[in-house]
């Protein structure tokens, strides 16, 4: 199986050192970027098989950088969107502007895995 390279956007430095722990546990390549300015930068460098990213974050916010990638980089690139602002507006505006999946905080190792693992999936298929 080859190794999938995931974009991890999470300003919090205890949880992006958990999440991107668990995702190489498992076998990923995580790169981890703390706000939206830098993915922007990152994305006309190179593509990651998938961003995942918070909402609430610096410069841009995560529904920002699925706009962004949807509408002006006109890209598929998988996106899973986390929060714990986890209100029906957020997750409604995320879907609706094509984000793949959201996960609510706090996050259980297992359901991220799952769920990156379904994404990947969803979208080599």
């Amino acid at each position: 199986m080859e190794r999938k390279d995931i974009l991890l956007v999470e300003d919090d430095d205890m949880m992006a050192a958990l999440l991107g722990h668990w995702l190489e546990k498992e076998g990923y390549a995580v790169t981890t970027l703390k706000n939206g300015l830098q993915v922007k930068e990152a994305l006309c460098e190179s593509l990651p098989d998938l961003i995942i990213s918070d909402i609430m974050m610096p410069y841009y916010s995560g529904i920002e950088l699925v706009d962004h990638i949807r509408n002006e980089l006109k890209l598929e690139l998988p996106v899973i969107l986390i929060s714990a602002a986890s209100n029906d507006e957020n997750v409604m505006n995320a879907f609706e502007l094509g984000a793949n999946d959201f996960i609510s905080k706090p996050i259980s190792p297992h359901e991220l895995l799952v769920r990156v693992a379904r994404t990947l999936k969803t979208m080599k298929a």
